[in-house]
């Protein structure tokens, strides 16, 4: 072969190889949006029987997918793991029931609120606790999750109380409910539900824990020029109506008993 022919190949070689790796990116489609969220919160963020994403959460990152063209993958993340995936690139987002907290924030960025939420009691029915006002006593025992705002509320606020940290809600529950806790500390939604399932041996107190009243964003990595499409977005999802729309599919019993409680609902925000 003489050289002008083995340029040709090369050539050819060259621009087939171009265009077949250009059209397989082509194929491929844009990035997807890594979103990661702890599936242990219904109906806001759990798994279906089929061990699918659902919820209140989900249906709201895919609609902020589709409002940047982008496909949404769902990464099912502990808690406490959530604002380290965030700062080590493993997610684009999280969108997982978080309250803006100013700890927080010295970590993560924040998009403007687009849920709130306070922090109220599921009481064992042997403990004497009525309302917040009785939680910083010696004799009273807490349960909490680790890492929540629960905690930290209880860590600050009632110092003279036990303080005892569990992985997860439904461990915290367990605690009250076979009476080894006066109280958990979480939002009444959660307090409502697992009061529900378990009425004979628990009761709800819904007084809000005086401080506690906080806002939820969803977090980004600092300087991500995401948050800013973002806050566009639950703008526009708001005005839309998108907002409704969930809690209609979700929550339409919660909005009714909050309503009857004079408990403000998770999506009286103003963005």
């Amino acid at each position: 072969m003489n050289l002008k022919k083995h340029l040709l190949v090369l050539l050819t070689v060259f621009v087939g190889g171009t265009l077949f790796a250009t059209g397989t990116q082509e194929a491929a489609g844009p990035e997807p949006l890594v979103v990661g969220m702890e599936l242990q919160y219904p109906p806001f963020e759990f798994s279906d029987t089929d061990g699918n994403p659902t919820g209140v959460s989900v249906d709201f990152a895919k609609a902020f997918g589709e409002y940047l063209g982008r496909p949404v993958e769902i990464r099912n993340i502990e808690w406490t793991g959530l604002i380290p995936a965030l700062r080590t690139g493993s997610v684009d987002v999280v969108i997982s029931s978080m309250t803006i907290t100013d700890e927080r924030d010295e970590q993560i960025d924040f998009s403007i609120p687009y849920a709130q939420s306070g922090l109220t009691l599921l009481v064992s029915t042997d403990s004497p606790v009525t309302s917040p006002d009785d939680l910083n006593n010696e004799d009273v025992v807490l349960a909490v999750k680790s890492g929540t705002t629960g905690a930290i509320t209880a860590q600050e606020q009632y110092p003279n109380a036990e303080i005892r940290l569990f992985d997860t809600v439904s461990a915290c529950v367990l605690e009250v409910s076979q009476g080894k806790a006066d109280a958990f500390i979480y939002d009444p939604l959660t307090v409502y539900r697992n009061w529900q399932n378990n009425p004979d041996t628990t009761r709800p107190v819904f007084e809000s824990i005086e401080g506690t009243f906080g806002y939820w964003g969803a977090g980004f990595p600092e300087g991500s020029p995401l948050r800013d499409q973002m806050n566009e977005f639950i703008r526009q999802f708001r005005a839309d109506g998108g907002f409704d729309r969930l809690a209609e599919t979700y929550l339409g019993d919660m909005q009714r008993l909050f309503a009857a409680e004079g408990v403000p609902f998770f999506f009286d925000v103003e963005s």
